[in-house]
């Protein structure tokens, strides 16, 4: 049987620069702000832009298990950075505030992230970025098709 191993595999890199750059955002968003995790920001984020959605939403959206959402959802009420209310219109159904600590948290997110970014893509051209989105969407077909 002749197969690469793993690091000679095009979805190592993949994989590997998605951790590298998971490790700088939380070092990055750790140094400004206290006791917040990457996926904890998205939540903000995307709670914050699109406050209609779910939980389960919200979990498709970071790529998280219902069950690992929940967790991060009862440890940021916990923290005091999320409000979980039953909704009016479905009692089966919470909803999910920003509270006063978590609208703070995102004052200060946006520009942490944009200095991760362009750490991540300095001396990376439109074009080869482009490029790279072109091809990972192809992978992403492939896989789902």
């Amino acid at each position: 049987m002749n197969i690469k191993t793993p690091s000679q595999v095009i979805f190592y890199s993949i994989e590997r620069a998605i951790k590298e750059y998971r490790k700088l955002a939380q070092k990055k968003i750790s140094d400004k702000i206290d006791n917040i995790t990457v996926d904890q920001g998205n939540i903000l984020l995307f709670l914050h832009h699109y406050p209609e959605l779910s939980q389960k939403e919200i979990a498709e959206l970071i790529f998280k298990d219902n069950a690992s959402m929940t967790r991060m959802i009862d440890l940021m009420v916990k923290k005091g950075y999320l409000a979980r209310s039953v909704n009016n219109n479905d009692r089966r159904r919470h909803t999910i505030d920003i509270t006063t600590k978590g609208k703070e948290v995102l004052k200060k997110l946006p520009p942490i992230i944009s200095q991760n970014r362009s750490k991540a893509l300095e001396g990376i051209t439109e074009d080869e970025m482009n490029q790279l989105e072109h091809i990972l969407n192809k992978i992403i077909m492939n896989c789902t098709k």
